[in-house]
């Protein structure tokens, strides 16, 4: 690792240190078993869309606050997303645990059903018991920031707290890592961690290279309906749209009509 990404991963042994000591009471709503359900896509079927919650980031600098965390998530279901993402990390993203308490919450309070994913830098098991006592459904493990066995310590725990592992690669040797854990939920990230350069003909080759049988998620760059009608065209089953919806006041437009264009091209 280096550059921002060392960087937060430094501030988060530092947050994890400090939450080994504290315990969360168990939040009202349990993890839910029906992320890989909400996320494949069936032949013929349009590519889902995961939709992030983050105020700021290490690569786009501040984005839109205007909208509480319950009333952004509540857009997103009602605009058609397939999932929210939630950050989690403070200090670089603006994000918090109570993020995900608030966004279960809100969909919990309008009916939906669709899952949330926690989208924390895991080190530690004792973040994946936080991640399911907010009533997260899903969590985020980076493979680029673990080694090859406290990958699938985490991901075997992770399974046996009730949460689905979606696990970020960026290179194929990670995704090696990410097979050899188990993972079946796999998300590809055109940006690297290390240099925040984005690369979206290297992410397009693993994606290829994630075998059948396993759920295949884009992750970054997508900017708007025109981006997602060509991802479309790809064997990814998901992608994870932030930065875009988030410079959004109100991001139900710019979600409807990229969800419209995420059903008009199939594999």
């Amino acid at each position: 690792m280096s550059g921002v990404l060392q960087a937060i991963v430094a501030a988060k042994e530092v947050e994890v240190r400090a939450l080994l000591g504290t315990r969360r009471a168990q939040a009202a709503h349990a993890p839910r078993g029906h992320v890989k359900t909400s996320l494949r896509r069936g032949a013929g079927e349009p590519l889902r869309l995961i939709a992030e919650n983050k105020r700021r980031s290490p690569s786009a600098g501040a984005l839109s606050t205007t909208l509480s965390t319950p009333d952004r998530v509540a857009r997103y279901a009602e605009s058609g997303a397939a999932m929210v993402s939630v950050l989690c990390d403070a200090g670089f993203f603006g994000g918090s645990w109570d993020d995900v308490v608030a966004a279960r919450g809100a969909l919990a309070a309008m009916g939906s059903a669709i899952p949330v994913l926690a989208k924390e830098f895991v080190l530690h098991p004792r973040q994946l018991e936080e991640a399911a006592a907010c009533g997260a459904d899903a969590v985020l493990l980076i493979a680029r920031i673990l080694d090859r066995e406290s990958l699938a310590e985490l991901h075997l725990a992770a399974l046996g707290l009730g949460l689905e592992p979606l696990v970020e690669v960026v290179t194929d040797e990670e995704l090696e890592s990410a097979l050899g854990a188990g993972a079946e939920l796999i998300g590809v990230n055109a940006r690297d961690l290390d240099t925040l350069v984005m690369d979206p003909v290297r992410a397009a080759r693993v994606l290829e290279a994630i075998p059948a049988g396993c759920i295949p998620v884009y992750l970054s760059g997508l900017k708007g309906p025109a981006d997602v009608q060509r991802l479309a065209a790809t064997r990814a089953h998901a992608a994870l749209v932030g930065e875009t919806l988030m410079r959004e006041e109100d991001p139900r437009a710019q979600l409807a009509a990229m969800v419209q264009a995420a059903g008009s091209a199939q594999t």
